[in-house]
């Protein structure tokens, strides 16, 4: 409901009214569509891009030296024009313009497109190596997806077997297979990982970043400017596409993840709209990698099988690691709402144009 606030300014609130039902009547209220709209990261993205542009980055790490490939990069030394003093050296400064130029047209297409989802299938012409056009259905795409999560919720589960059915295996964030192939699978058409597992991967011989194996094509999303100097330096070592996701679809999704939080945290709290950033980390807030990929696959894919994703108290966070609990930048049950509406109502998302056509979907638990 509407209520009005101080000042006369309109407060939104929910009832206590079953999920169903509010999302029925509210799922594209102008109120919350405006809101999740808003990107609170804008401005910091835009004051990174400008000063890594300008050749500073002071600031913009905690520590004393950033890596990018065998490059050690000092912040604290530098130039009377305040630029690094090792990015002078010839090499450095060819790998330095090339940076400026991947990171100036990014940020120029970093914009919100409601039919970017329409050109997702593009993609797929980056993946085309390994498969013939009798591969792939009708339309450009893959005719079965796998989307495989790192939820511990996998142990046990022996699915393997029917992810590895699947033509096309999506993975997340290089989780590791080896010893959990009857659960998981060994499968993989693609890696997708933020940029922080490339940023690791850059301080390694040749930028290796291939737990399954070399040909593997890699898909990123940028989550801070400065990895763009190690897609830079590591794109050239590697055998498979390295593909960054287009900005486009980045904007799309940072709508899509904040209005399915925004609705929950309406619906649970009754608190008024604005407060929602105070409980969900502020401009920090994200969506996951899961999220996205998924996003990715219902693009390219004519049918999308998810597994892997959800919790539960007697299961491990990721089946692969001891991590204890969840990052607090991402909204997971906000995340399983939208897994949810993909199975049953995909028209209730918001944000993606009505002549997209979404696929088949099926959540395996």
């Amino acid at each position: 409901m509407l209520t009005a606030g101080g000042g006369g300014a309109t407060v939104f609130l929910y009832q206590n009214i079953p999920h169903e039902e509010t999302k029925k009547t509210d799922v594209f209220n102008s109120t919350i569509l405006k809101f999740s709209a808003v990107d609170l990261a804008e401005n910091s993205f835009r004051q990174n891009v400008e000063q890594l542009v300008g050749g500073n980055m002071k600031g913009l790490d905690k520590r004393s030296f950033l890596y990018a490939g065998k490059h050690r990069i000092d912040i604290r030394a530098r130039s009377a024009r305040g630029v690094p003093v090792n990015l002078r050296s010839p090499e450095f400064y060819r790998l330095w313009l090339e940076f400026r130029r991947y990171l100036q047209t990014w940020w120029r297409n970093h914009k919100f497109q409601d039919d970017v989802m329409s050109e997702m299938a593009n993609v797929v012409k980056n993946f085309r190596r390994e498969y013939n056009e009798s591969d792939l259905g009708g339309n450009g795409k893959f005719r079965t997806c796998a989307v495989v999560g790192n939820s511990g919720i996998l142990l046990k589960s022996d699915l393997g077997g029917e992810i590895d059915r699947n033509e096309f295996v999506i993975r997340l964030n290089n989780a590791r297979t080896s010893g959990f192939e009857r659960n998981v699978g060994s499968k993989t058409s693609l890696s997708f990982v933020n940029s922080n597992i490339l940023h690791l991967c850059a301080r390694r011989e040749n930028c290796f970043c291939h737990p399954y194996g070399e040909s593997v094509p890699i898909m990123m999303y940028m989550c801070q400017m400065i990895h763009f100097l190690d897609y830079v330096v590591c794109n050239t070592s590697h055998k498979a596409p390295l593909v960054i996701t287009d900005p486009r679809f980045d904007v799309l999704c940072a709508r899509i993840v904040k209005y399915y939080s925004v609705l929950r945290f309406l619906r649970e709290t009754g608190k008024p709209l604005e407060l929602w950033a105070d409980s969900h980390d502020g401009s920090n807030f994200h969506y996951s990698s899961g999220m996205q990929a998924v996003m990715l696959a219902i693009g390219i894919c004519e049918k999308v099988s998810i597994f892997g994703f959800g919790k539960s108290d007697e299961a491990k966070h990721h089946y692969h690691t001891n991590q204890k609990g969840e990052l607090h930048l991402h909204d997971y049950l906000a995340e399983y709402d939208l897994y949810q509406d993909l199975v049953e109502r995909p028209k209730a998302i918001p944000f993606v144009s009505d002549k997209f056509k979404f696929p088949t979907v099926v959540i395996h638990r």
